[in-house]
């Protein structure tokens, strides 16, 4: 029965006309197809416009794919940086430098005559009053020579006294023309002579006498004694290199330190200086800049600089060594990069690496300052806010574009200055 229903819903095929009715004949018009029939193409043409939109989105992908490819291989053809921001230097400089302590004054002390040394009063830590006396030398041939320097004091007035009174004489004789005055004349010379015999024989007297001052050795300053060479009954030479005693003035002392040329224009009279010793640990003593040499030592390249600190205490050492730090304060206020960001050229000279927002490279001179080590102060050439290079190859050149890494953290930081 179904067979039969489906066989009679479709029409049967004309049959063909005679070929010259088909060319005189109307055509005939199709018959229109019914619901039934029209669905499979309706199912078809979906079908065809689904598979036109997926093979749209898959060229399109594919497109996107190579474009995102060409970037990506452009970017990775380009060099990778890390880059740092330059850090303000402050303008206080803390410098920490080693200093040698020297006695405010110091003198060897020498015997003016010689003899035998009689007495010492003051040994070797003995603190001393200026004039107090510390040794006594025993002086028998000194002693002797001021004897006789006295008897020939003696003499010479005597023969004056004979002289004056023979001139005298003579001249009195003279006036009622006894005698010549040619004899007048060499009597009166002769009185005027042992008038300079006797000047001489005192001066010679007051000499022995100031040798003689010199047997008891006193001290010229007060301080303390650090040496003694000699004891009781020793010979000693007057003029001898041998020093007997030797004496310093610890209360205030003197601290030498040699500041680098870089700093030489920073300091200035009256700077603090704070000292610190390994054997006094947790203890700081306080000085202040005195005086500078003036002048950069040409071997060191070091200016010699004076700190005077008290010591009423004693408790600080002349001779001993010190670390001292110095606050100065500079008068510019540069920037602080890292050495490993400069290029060293000849042509060009020291230059820094610098980046752009658009990772394009260029390079600018820079004038190096101070040289703190790992860092270095940069006083022209670059700003706070410039992407400065790290570790840049010897073949950059300015122009080419980079691709900026991860920036590092606190790699320019400045560190505290020490020598």
């Amino acid at each position: 029965m179904k067979q039969t229903e489906s066989e009679s819903s479709i029409a049967p095929p004309a049959s063909p006309a005679p070929h010259g009715a088909q060319l005189g004949a109307p055509i005939a018009q199709a018959a229109p197809l019914s619901p039934a029939g029209r669905g499979p193409w309706f199912l078809l043409g979906g079908l065809g416009i689904v598979l036109a939109v997926l093979a749209g989105f898959t060229v399109l992908s594919r497109s996107r794919a190579r474009a995102e490819l060409e970037s990506d291989t452009l970017e990775n053809l380009a060099p990778t940086v890390s880059i740092i921001h330059p850090k303000r230097s402050p303008a206080q400089i803390e410098l920490e430098l080693p200093g040698n302590i020297t006695a405010f004054e110091e003198a060897p002390i020498y015997a003016r005559v010689s003899g035998y040394l009689k007495h010492w009063y003051m040994d070797i830590g003995t603190r001393v009053a200026e004039g107090q006396p510390l040794a006594e030398i025993e002086t028998p041939e000194l002693d002797q020579e001021l004897k006789q320097a006295d008897a020939a004091l003696a003499q010479a007035n005597a023969n004056l006294e004979i002289a004056r009174i023979s001139a005298e004489r003579w001249q009195n004789l003279r006036k009622s023309d006894s005698v010549s005055q040619q004899h007048t004349d060499v009597k009166v010379a002769t009185w005027h002579a042992r008038e300079a015999d006797v000047q001489a024989e005192e001066a010679n007297v007051q000499r022995l006498k100031e040798m003689a001052n010199f047997k008891k050795l006193a001290a010229p300053f007060p301080g303390i004694i650090t040496v003694r060479t000699m004891d009781a009954g020793t010979l000693i030479t007057a003029g001898s290199s041998r020093e007997i005693f030797r004496l310093a003035r610890t209360d205030p002392l003197r601290v030498y330190v040699s500041l680098p040329q870089a700093y030489s224009q920073m300091v200035k009279t009256n700077d603090e200086a704070v000292l610190t010793f390994a054997e006094l640990p947790g203890q700081k003593f306080t000085g202040k800049v005195d005086r500078t040499a003036g002048a950069i030592d040409p071997v060191s390249r070091t200016l010699l600089t004076e700190i005077l600190v008290t010591n009423h205490d004693g408790k600080l050492l002349p001779g001993a060594h010190t670390m001292v730090r110095l606050n100065m304060v500079s008068g510019e206020d540069p920037v602080v990069v890292p050495v490993n960001t400069l290029l060293f050229r000849n042509e060009q000279g020291v230059q820094a690496g610098l980046v752009d927002s658009n990772g394009i490279v260029r390079l600018a001179d820079v004038t190096v300052g101070r040289d703190y080590g790992t860092t270095v102060e940069i006083v022209h050439g670059l700003s706070e806010t410039d992407n400065v290079i790290i570790n840049p190859s010897d073949s950059l050149e300015a122009g080419i574009k980079v691709r900026v890494a991860k920036v590092a953290a606190d790699a320019a930081k400045p560190a505290h200055a020490s020598e």
